[in-house]
């Protein structure tokens, strides 16, 4: 398996915009070798709120073909010119290929291998 993670810091009370944009329904979910995305927001008391996406396919290839397929091209071009939106503080992207996963013992739904 194979992650993208992006990391994104927003200005306080805005997590949830990027929760909404992440979690609308797209084309990625009807891509070869796609399983999911995670949206995590880290608990704070005040102050920067940061939004975790985490990507998963099936492979390195898989989300290559999807990076350099038309529709993911086209979404990008799409947005090219618009400004980013002034809560967006910054964003960290980091691809890790998945080494292990452990799941939990005693349930047959939950065995896996990677």
């Amino acid at each position: 398996m194979f992650v993208q993670l992006r990391k994104i810091t927003v200005t306080e009370g805005n997590a949830e915009k990027v929760v909404e944009q992440f979690g609308k329904p797209g084309i990625i979910e009807q891509q070869e070798g796609f399983v999911d995305i995670k949206i995590m927001v880290k608990k704070q008391r005040g102050g920067k709120e940061e939004v975790i996406v985490l990507v998963t396919w099936e492979s390195e290839e898989h989300w290559k073909r999807w990076e350099k397929s038309d529709a993911h091209i086209a979404a990008h071009r799409a947005k090219r010119n618009q400004p980013k939106p002034e809560y967006m503080l910054n964003v960290e992207v980091g691809m890790y290929e998945v080494k292990a996963v452990k799941k939990a013992t005693g349930n047959e739904q939950n065995e896996s291998s990677v």
